[in-house]
């Protein structure tokens, strides 16, 4: 078929709170292109302060997630056009998948199909990550000559055990969706027909959190990950001060109150009743 434009290479759709995003290249499987990526910074861009979204979930159309970074427009033709060319593209590239990690509202990767390569970038970038049994997942760089790039190698030593990373990335092996949840790739793993109603029930249950602490609550797990531990104790005091003041709902205070004065829940059993005290939305 004729070359998509580039405002056709993402569609999302937005209902009862969730954002669903989708890689629109189904006939290349969702490679990544330059076109994709520009077009993909401009979505997250739209919804990342949209206050009718409080979870975004990316998916690819069709029967694959996205099958890494197209070979031919991402690779050949860039590299035509010489050096400033290749780092225009990434720079493409790294910039809405670093968007996606630090993103406003929590994300939620919904893999139903091939996840290759650089496709590694935005699964590690989501804050949750749930997959089809059916899918696979590849970093087959080392079967055409090179190493697993745009942050593939550091993904896969981030998510999983260093002797299953090495083998992954040395052997160019196929893992299914069971064996990337055994490995850490993702949370879990579904048959592809429960994949969507698994991933709807964890976004809605995400939406009954108090917003403004999921953001703060998923920036201090990965901040954290790379600090000393005397390091990320003081961060997350000043942390939790910073949130007191961006919560505008007092998340809080109202949480303690209807503990300790209305004993109308347990934290530990369940959140809060927000609906008392705004949406949780800044």
């Amino acid at each position: 078929m004729a070359d998509r434009k580039e405002e056709d290479t993402v569609a999302y759709e937005i209902k009862n709170g969730i954002a669903l995003v989708k890689f629109n290249r189904p006939e290349k499987r969702n490679c990544m292109s330059p076109k994709l990526n520009r077009q993909m910074l401009r979505v997250l861009d739209e919804l990342e302060f949209n206050d009718d979204v409080g979870v975004l979930v990316l998916t690819g159309e069709g029967s694959s997630w996205s099958a890494g970074m197209d070979l031919k427009e991402y690779f050949r033709e860039t590299e035509e056009k010489g050096l400033p060319g290749i780092r225009q593209s990434q720079r493409e590239a790294y910039t809405w998948w670093k968007r996606l990690r630090w993103y406003q509202k929590t994300t939620i990767a919904m893999v139903n199909g091939w996840c290759f390569g650089g496709g590694y970038g935005p699964l590690h970038a989501c804050d949750l990550a749930f997959c089809a049994d059916e899918a696979q997942f590849g970093l087959s760089e080392i079967n055409w000559g090179i190493l697993p790039g745009g942050g593939a190698t550091k993904v896969a030593t981030n998510l999983m055990p260093l002797r299953k990373a090495m083998y992954h990335a040395l052997l160019g092996e196929n893992l299914s969706g069971q064996e990337a949840a055994e490995a850490g790739l993702v949370n879990e793993s579904v048959p592809l027909d429960q994949l969507e109603a698994r991933v709807t029930e964890v976004a809605n249950k995400l939406l009954k959190k108090n917003l403004a602490t999921l953001k703060a609550s998923k920036d201090a797990v990965k901040r954290v990950m790379e600090m000393t531990f005397d390091n990320a104790e003081d961060y997350l005091i000043r942390a939790q001060e910073a949130l007191n003041f961006h919560d505008k709902t007092h998340g809080r205070q109202e949480g303690m109150k209807q503990f300790l004065d209305d004993k109308s829940y347990k934290p530990g059993l369940g959140e809060y009743d927000k609906s008392k005290a705004g949406t949780g939305r800044d």
